[in-house]
């Protein structure tokens, strides 16, 4: 099948799913309206989807051979949306504001056109439509729940908004694409006091403020320079009296790298001078863990030849941007960690004001275009990924 000619044929079909989904944002694990959707259109195209905890898969394709995934997220974010677009979402609290609308639609589509080409693929397609992504905990509850058992390699897409033009595609085939992602809070216990009489306390503010600067002094002084390595406490709450010392202080933040090594010894240097530092004055410290997602690091090989599968489609002007890296993080790398993997960043931009705002930005606007694109990219390469390597062992090496 020719699929980026049937993706445009379908092209007003994708954008019907993107928008219906994205004027019906959800975020977080519980996505019942974007389950549904997405059922009910992958019962219409004849396959059999089933809940995977809570996401949803679907399989087709011949019963030997090996089985690619195919990955969508589909969860939006806790803001408001100013996109002017017709069919923003009206709640006011939700915003497709991060693409994943695109993601979830181009797959369906991609899933129609595979499944009509069903008797030529060379093994199984299984499907991942995801939720919780931006929270990071999507990917780990369909891992657990099964997802990845018997599946051979993985393949996502995401696009990206901005000034730039439709027709490009980014891919990372030799290093970090994106950074990890261990999300923290820190809980600093003291002794409350009137704060007349501060000796009386334990003051949690005074410690939380040692801390804040011993964490700023683990990126200047241990986290190696030859690495990227960012952390970022976005909060700090205590107190609700401007002449009382409160009993705790709250520190939230986040570090990202892009170097497993630095990653664990980061994540255990947080946690000791935090807790260590609260003991010099007098408190302590206890840290909870809110996410823990690996540096997104695709498989060389597989990632050239989905590059090779990409430029084979006959779409104008589609060109190739190497070696993308981004410091923001994406859970599809607790995919990647288990299964060779490639991710393919697809720009979905304008070059006139449209393209001002950046993604997570309540005024961000996405461009359409791209998901003919999108789709014909997900249903070829894994039409072409099944045929090149029906023949090579069951299972490929873990990372």
């Amino acid at each position: 099948m020719d699929y980026y000619k049937r993706a445009l044929e379908l092209r007003e079909e994708t954008i019907s799913h993107r928008r219906w989904l994205h004027s019906h944002a959800e975020v977080g694990l519980q996505m019942p309206k974007a389950q549904q959707y997405v059922m009910e259109q992958l019962k219409n195209c004849g396959l059999s989807p089933r809940p995977c905890g809570h996401g949803v898969t679907a399989e087709l394709g011949m019963e030997e051979g090996r089985t690619l995934l195919l990955r969508a997220d589909m969860d939006a974010l806790p803001m408001p949306e100013e996109s002017g677009e017709s069919f923003a979402c009206p709640t006011g609290t939700e915003a497709h504001a991060c693409g994943h609308d695109f993601h979830a639609a181009m797959l369906l589509t991609a899933a129609k056109m595979l499944k009509e080409d069903e008797a030529a693929l060379r093994g199984r397609v299984r499907l991942m439509f995801q939720p919780a992504e931006e929270t990071f905990e999507g990917a780990r509850d369909m891992v657990s729940n099964g997802i990845l058992d018997g599946v051979d390699a993985a393949l996502a897409c995401h696009v990206a908004p901005g000034r730039m033009p439709v027709g490009l595609f980014m891919y990372n085939s030799g290093g970090t694409m994106m950074f990890s992602v261990d999300g923290f809070r820190i809980t600093v216990r003291g002794k409350g006091a009137h704060g007349a009489y501060p000796q009386d306390s334990v003051d949690p503010i005074n410690i939380g403020v040692h801390i804040y600067l011993a964490l700023e002094s683990l990126i200047a002084r241990e986290a190696d320079p030859g690495k990227a390595c960012v952390l970022t406490i976005g909060n700090f709450s205590a107190g609700s009296a401007p002449n009382i010392i409160p009993d705790t202080a709250i520190l939230q933040g986040t570090l990202r790298t892009n170097d497993r090594d630095s990653r664990e010894k980061l994540v255990r240097r947080i946690r000791e001078v935090s807790q260590k530092t609260a003991e010099v004055y007098g408190g302590a410290a206890e840290i909870m863990t809110l996410s823990e997602v690996p540096p997104l690091i695709c498989d060389p090989g597989m990632t050239e030849q989905a590059v090779r599968y990409v430029k084979e489609l006959p779409i104008s002007g589609l060109t190739p941007v190497p070696d993308m890296s981004a410091s923001a993080s994406e859970d599809f790398a607790v995919i990647a960690e288990r299964v060779p993997s490639t991710f393919l960043y697809l720009s979905a931009g304008y070059l006139d004001e449209r393209g001002d705002a950046s993604a997570h930005n309540p005024r961000v606007r996405f461009n359409e275009e791209v998901c003919p694109i999108g789709s014909a990219c997900l249903a070829h390469c894994a039409s072409r990924w099944l045929e090149e390597n029906q023949y090579e062992s069951a299972v490929l090496p873990q990372h």
